[in-house]
């Protein structure tokens, strides 16, 4: 159950490119295979016992007060924002730059998404950057740890007192990472994740909030869902409830891995050394960033940057290179602000300068713990012959 569709110590150098390489591939043992299945046989599969004990150890994990399971990290933001009462009229500033699209909560609640520009080197938003955006109708500071890597959370803290802002931490693709030795999701009032692929921690698809407001955590609570019992009681039903949980399936698998979780990461950090040792062999790429204060990164995907003579139609060039070669690979982002929603509200290319030159050249490769360090090296291998013949030697940066 922990093995892939395929053994990669079986495959011969000549059969490597036959292989299909996803992109993610999640890290399954007979732990959470026994863990469904008790549930599966169980009188209740739907939201109960098994969510709750979910929620209460992924708090102890990070050492917070309450935990709330959600279907993902963008219905968990659209239940904070709704809980904090923000909507229609209000102001929350963001990041456009990232490969999940939590941010998309706060215009789909009726605010306004507000986003600035990011670091060149960790693609975390800045804080200067984000305080020039202020104006009198912001109330939320939307700040990502982008691809694992934390965001400077002692200027966002500090930002955010002296702004009177709510601080929101996308911990989506970060489980795990720590800034100056502290776990991300413990740096906002509240914070995000989310369990679908290619996280980390997945049980198919799923999300958490977690804070240390007991009332901020039961008006999310009462936006999520109505129990049964409570359906009678006015208190609870002033807010309306979205139906939104988990099940206990979804919940028991998320529990298995959540106490697997140092396993699993320490077998995701050994693939990022094999790419380590072959990146650095290769002129034309360079491997992640890793800023001072951050103390341990957990890469949610292995992301590589393009040199600057290379074009977001050569990026692009690249991915379809390694697809031929049976390699899943992806643009990391395709920033917000061009997409049409945002484009709609007129944003435009040249907004976000930084955002834009560091996405149009990021590309996200496969990264799991099933990958062999062959086809690492036919991965990176690959990728060099297709850069070189659409980029030509071109810089890093």
């Amino acid at each position: 159950m922990n093995e892939p569709a395929y053994d990669p110590d079986d495959i011969e150098d000549d059969e490597i490119a036959s292989v299909f390489i996803p992109l993610s591939d999640p890290d399954m043992t007979m732990d959470e295979l026994q863990a469904v299945d008790s549930v599966m046989r169980s009188a209740r599969i739907s939201s109960g016992a098994v969510v709750e004990e979910f929620e209460k150890e992924f708090a102890a994990y990070l050492g917070r007060a309450y935990a709330i399971a959600v279907p993902s990290a963008a219905v968990g933001l659209l239940l904070l924002l709704a809980a904090k009462g923000i909507g229609p009229g209000d102001e929350v500033i963001a990041s456009s730059f990232s490969f999940r699209e939590t941010a998309q909560a706060i215009a789909a609640i009726g605010a306004t998404p507000v986003f600035a520009d990011i670091d060149y080197w960790s693609g975390a938003l800045v804080a200067a950057k984000a305080e020039a955006k202020i104006t009198p109708q912001t109330k939320a500071l939307l700040v990502s740890n982008p691809n694992g890597h934390p965001a400077d959370w002692s200027s966002f803290r500090e930002l955010a007192d002296k702004a009177g802002l709510i601080l929101i931490e996308d911990s989506s693709e970060a489980i795990g990472s720590r800034y100056k030795d502290q776990l991300v999701g413990t740096f906002g009032d509240a914070s995000l994740f989310d369990f679908a692929q290619p996280m980390a921690l997945t049980c198919g698809e799923g999300g958490m909030v977690v804070t240390d407001d007991a009332d901020l955590a039961m008006a999310i609570k009462r936006r999520r869902a109505h129990n049964l019992g409570e359906r009678g009681s006015v208190a609870v039903t002033t807010a309306p409830a979205l139906a939104a949980q988990i099940s206990d399936i979804s919940a028991a698998l998320g529990l298995a891995q959540l106490r697997r979780l140092e396993e699993i990461l320490e077998k995701r950090r050994t693939t990022e050394h094999l790419y380590d040792k072959y990146v650095q062999s290769f002129e034309g790429i360079k491997p992640p960033y890793i800023a001072p204060d951050v103390t341990e990164v957990h890469w949610m995907l292995y992301v590589v940057h393009l040199g600057t003579r290379f074009s977001k139609s050569s990026r692009d060039a690249i991915v379809d290179d390694l697809a031929t070669e049976n390699v899943e690979a992806a643009a990391y982002s395709q920033p917000l602000h061009l997409q049409r929603c945002y484009v709609d509200r007129g944003w435009r290319r040249g907004d976000l300068f930084v955002t834009e030159k560091v996405a149009d050249r990021a590309v996200a490769l496969p990264f799991h713990c099933h990958l062999s360090e062959e086809q690492i090296e036919f991965i990176v291998a690959t990728m060099k012959d297709a850069s070189v013949n659409v980029g030509a030697g071109a810089a890093i940066y």
